[in-house]
């Protein structure tokens, strides 16, 4: 066990590491390609991203074979099997951006169950077919919902399948606790390999992983700072939904795992933001970035590391790699068509008191998190 847990001995991590079980050891060899998930490496993102003498932790998610959604693909799956709902062999349907696509074609050749992913137009070539690889049918829906956009386009399909088949089941990654509770390894695995963490900085989407992490850091660190990084044009935080280029992050619905509560502050990013620090990130410290929520969270704690205190040890989670992004973040002509390369973004947060004060459109801090109307309480 790492001497950095000498930070947290004043609780009972001995019974606290006996109630979860982490994985086997990296190198362990394997017997399942889900036993390629987890204990993914920390890297210290230092100069030149950061200033001399300043820096953040970053947790390299992309280092799992398909990304963070991993985690609670397999764990959704498997206690949904525990439990009875989900049948030996029964479909599985959900809507996904990619990420989680990518984690349920992995649970359906772990667990032998046919998977049926619904998207939209937006994502990426490369997606589709690595999915269709893995054995995964992919259904693309065709026009978003007035309200909901192509989220809610995408779970009314998902509704429509279900309905056809009532064998399916579907994780409804939105609200499913199971979601949240997949994440206490990852926290358990930052403690091992950093001990004490001040602030967590965390994208949001469906909220899983922001409250999973957080709620299990939390029983070593009370204290602990929570800082969610959110998309321009996303619903999640209380802004107006609107048309949203950044996947993997924000949302125009409101998911229900999302915990309001546990947030100290809340930043949004816009995608040129992110596509700079994405950028940047990868010349510095070569293929260890990834794409729109690598950028936002990176370009938060490049910030934070400025700003806090000296010996501020700061965590963020870098959801992903960077080869799904090669013909947008990473593409002169994708990021010139979008207007997307405007040079170095604003090196401090615009800041506004509370999140229905105005719409905003690039980078903004604020600290008063509140539950937006219409999400559940």
């Amino acid at each position: 066990m790492s001497t950095a847990l000498r930070d947290v001995t004043s609780h009972d991590i001995t019974s606290f590491l006996a109630a979860h079980e982490l994985p086997e050891p990296a190198g362990a060899p394997r017997r399942s390609p889900a036993g390629l998930v987890g204990n993914t490496p920390v890297l210290w993102i230092g100069e030149p991203f950061n200033p001399a003498g300043r820096g953040f932790w970053a947790k390299l998610e992309g280092a799992n074979p398909g990304g963070i959604k991993d985690r609670p693909a397999l764990h959704m799956v498997a206690a949904a099997r525990e439990r009875g709902g989900l049948r030996p062999g029964a479909p599985i349907v959900e809507s996904t951006s990619g990420t989680l696509g990518l984690g349920l074609a992995l649970a359906g050749i772990t667990y032998g169950h046919p998977v049926t992913l619904v998207t939209d137009p937006g994502m990426e070539p490369l997606m589709v077919h690595q999915l269709r690889a893995l054995g995964a049918h992919v259904d693309v829906v065709t026009e978003p919902r007035p309200v909901g956009g192509w989220q809610e386009a995408r779970r009314e399909r998902v509704r429509e399948l279900l309905a056809r088949t009532p064998s399916a089941w579907c994780p409804d990654q939105y609200n499913n606790p199971d979601n949240v509770a997949a994440y206490a390894s990852l926290a358990l695995e930052l403690i091992v390999q950093l001990g004490r963490i001040d602030v967590l900085v965390a994208a949001v989407g469906t909220g899983g992983h922001s409250a999973g992490i957080a709620r299990t850091l939390r029983g070593f660190t009370p204290e602990l700072r929570l800082v969610g990084v959110d998309s321009v044009n996303s619903t999640v935080f209380g802004q107006p939904a609107g048309p949203r280029l950044m996947r993997g992050l924000g949302s125009s619905i409101h998911p229900g795992n999302v915990d309001h509560a546990a947030f100290d502050e809340v930043h949004w990013v816009a995608p040129g933001e992110a596509v700079w620090a994405c950028r940047r990130l990868a010349r510095g410290h070569g293929p260890v970035g990834g794409g729109w929520s690598v950028g936002a969270v990176a370009l938060v704690a490049n910030w934070l590391a400025r700003t806090e205190p000296e010996r501020t040890r700061i965590a963020a989670i870098f959801p992903d790699g960077v080869h799904r992004y090669w013909n947008t973040v990473y593409s002169d002509r994708f990021c010139r068509a979008h207007d997307l390369v405007r040079g170095h973004p604003a090196a401090e947060p615009d800041e506004i008191a509370h999140p229905g004060e105005r719409t905003v459109e690039r980078w903004t801090r604020c600290t008063d998190v509140t539950v937006p109307e219409g999400a559940a309480r």
